[in-house]
């Protein structure tokens, strides 16, 4: 009888942002402080829920569903509405101007999970009016055999379709043969709910990285 706990791993799924480049999210909040604002409560009301997928401007964005802009003029209705005189696009604009270097010991481990014979993705949640701007900070034809970016195919994490979605492309992979990286609790949790190993990534990506490895060179042996 088949062992599903000895069963090879056959792909690695990445998330783009937290995992590759750095968070936005830490220094958005970090901004609002500087301006006397309550971070939490402005991160909820320009991003929505971060573990679910709503009806917020935001995630409409990221489905490919509303304009960026007219997501900004919504969400800074919502900030009105609870008396935060702020446009919050201005503050994630600022925090990131910086985001345009790759994390290189990821990219290195994924080119070392290639070379092993692995199937690897890319499964982002993202703005179409950002495509050219994000896919431009990482060589995606050497590192992934296929990217999903929730604006194009209008669904997103932490929905179970874009995950199915997403091992289908790679070839029909079993969830059970699939492992994901991701920094948001709420997406890693939705993947290992449908049967994939989560890994979840934290500001300092090392020891997702140690993990990854072993679980790859594991697989592998």
């Amino acid at each position: 009888m088949d062992d599903p706990a000895a069963r090879p791993f056959e792909a690695v799924l990445f998330d783009f942002g937290g995992v590759f480049i750095d968070s936005p999210f830490p220094a958005f909040a970090a901004s609002s402080l500087e301006l006397g604002l309550d971070a939490s409560r402005l991160m909820e009301l320009t991003f929505g829920p971060l573990d679910e997928d709503t009806d917020h401007p935001w995630h409409r964005v990221e489905r490919g569903e509303l304009p960026i802009l007219d997501a900004r003029k919504e969400i800074i209705a919502l900030c009105q509405a609870e008396d935060l005189e702020v446009d919050p696009f201005r503050l994630l604009a600022r925090t990131m101007g910086a985001q345009t270097q790759a994390r290189s010991p990821v990219v290195d481990c994924v080119h070392a999970i290639r070379s092993a014979g692995l199937k690897t993705g890319l499964l982002t949640n993202n703005a179409l009016e950002i495509r050219e701007r994000w896919r431009a900070v990482l060589p995606l034809a050497d590192l992934f055999d296929d990217v999903v970016d929730s604006s194009e195919v209008g669904v997103r994490k932490p929905d179970p379709a874009i995950y199915h979605l997403a091992l289908e492309r790679l070839g029909g992979v079993d969830a059970s043969s699939a492992i994901f990286l991701d920094d948001l609790p709420g997406n890693v949790e939705a993947a290992e709910a449908l049967g994939m190993r989560g890994i979840l990534v934290e500001p300092d990506p090392a020891l997702a990285l140690v993990e990854l490895r072993s679980l790859v060179l594991s697989s592998a042996g």
